[in-house]
């Protein structure tokens, strides 16, 4: 019979939000990882259980985001004997752009944390978190992982520091998520990018990230509109998803604020300022797949404030 422990989730979340590289992100209120975390009968951290992944999740506490910034955590307070088991339960796909290892790497330091009772902050551990994705992606970045451990929209001054700020969110923002059932690795998506960028190109970018910004914080849904114009990601990347620019046209007639590539996609997003548009987006989505024979998966969330939490 299994010990008790603790049980935790870590949501889904947005990145990049078209106009904000790397440095923005938001977290869903689904889908998610869950995690539970037990003592062990064994010195150190062993994952006993993975379900929900397919067999595609190594075991191997050093090539798992979730057991690896789990671990790293118990390597910072000198625990490392300490006999610890943990399940990893996934509850959202692979490569769909939602930051699913991000989410696993969220949940596995957080509930360590909250396993070992630290009284450390989710930003004290937020390091050990973006550690653990990096596993993924190779990439030491927190637009991901910062909103699904911390909630919020979240700004990242600078990543190397993870010197972030959640921003504020006006009343009504929502989302529509359209997740075509293709895979893109971060990887691949990241490895086609240029190098360099135009000049001109960059002004326009910063103009658009400083509005929105600026719109969020005075609840300008027009500024926040006329802001969410990807100028340096998207183009590169929108060939990758069938229909993106269809689908596009389609969330803006419906009345989304913006559409853009959820992280390095395939999935999309619609902010909008009420439910009723982003459901409009969806039934969108729904008639434009069915006709190419693609399914998809379609989430609704407002902006989740709270991050990961424990259950």
């Amino acid at each position: 019979m299994a010990k008790p422990g603790i049980k935790v989730f870590a949501p889904a979340s947005v990145a990049n939000v078209a106009v904000g590289f790397d440095i923005l992100g938001f977290a869903l209120e689904k889908p998610g990882d869950e995690i539970i975390i037990r003592e062990g009968s064994q010195p150190g951290l062993v994952i006993s259980d993975i379900q929900g992944a397919g067999g595609k999740l190594p075991r191997d506490i050093m090539k798992n985001t979730a057991g690896y910034s789990a671990w790293r955590l118990m390597e910072h307070l000198g625990e490392t004997k300490r006999p610890v088991e943990m399940e990893i339960h996934k509850k959202m796909p692979f490569g769909s752009g939602l930051g699913s290892s991000a989410a696993s790497a969220a949940a596995g330091v957080f509930a360590m944390n909250e396993y070992l009772r630290t009284g450390l902050s989710k930003h004290e551990i937020l390091k050990f978190a973006v550690e653990g994705e990096q596993i993924a992606d190779g990439a030491y970045h927190a637009d991901n992982v910062g909103p699904s451990l911390l909630g919020g929209m979240v700004l990242i001054r600078d990543n190397i520091s993870l010197d972030l700020k959640k921003l504020h969110v006006p009343a009504g923002l929502c989302v529509a998520v359209i997740y075509p059932h293709i895979e893109i690795l971060t990887r691949e998506s990241r490895g086609i990018l240029r190098k360099e960028v135009a000049f001109a190109d960059v002004i326009t970018q910063t103009g658009n990230l400083g509005a929105f910004v600026a719109a969020m914080y005075t609840s300008d849904y027009d500024l926040i509109a006329r802001s969410l114009q990807d100028v340096l990601v998207e183009p590169q990347r929108a060939h990758l998803i069938p229909g993106f620019y269809e689908m596009k046209q389609a969330a803006l007639s419906a009345g989304a604020l913006g559409f853009s590539i959820s992280g390095a996609g395939p999935s999309m997003f619609a902010l909008c300022d009420n439910t009723l548009k982003a459901e409009s987006v969806i039934e969108g989505a729904e008639r434009l797949y069915k006709l190419k024979k693609i399914g998809i998966t379609t989430y609704f969330s407002k902006i989740n404030q709270e991050g990961a939490i424990r259950f």
